[in-house]
């Protein structure tokens, strides 16, 4: 599923929402735990999952294609971990 579908779906089980005010709010939603994650700060969805960022250190890394080693800078990455509701409902028999 991609941004524009979840707006639809949104937007057609709220016939009283016009679907840019949906686009709207959908995008203010993402813009704000993007601005949490920046910040540092963890983002926990009650029953679907937590948000937060990781420290990659430096590393020797290899180029795939030439086998040259190759310093690999430090990084912070987004991380996402499943909230029991959402891993039960996946596994469900």
């Amino acid at each position: 599923m991609i941004k524009s579908e979840l707006v639809q779906i949104i937007a057609s089980r709220n016939p009283h929402l016009y679907q840019r005010d949906v686009e709207t709010i959908v995008n203010a939603i993402f813009d704000e735990i993007t601005q949490a994650l920046c910040e540092g700060n963890r983002v926990e969805l009650r029953g679907f999952g937590a948000f937060s960022v990781k420290n990659r250190p430096p590393r020797a890394g290899r180029n795939p294609r030439t086998g040259e080693s190759v310093d690999v800078e430090e990084k912070w990455v987004p991380f996402f971990k499943t909230g029991k509701e959402l891993r039960e409902r996946l596994n469900v028999d």
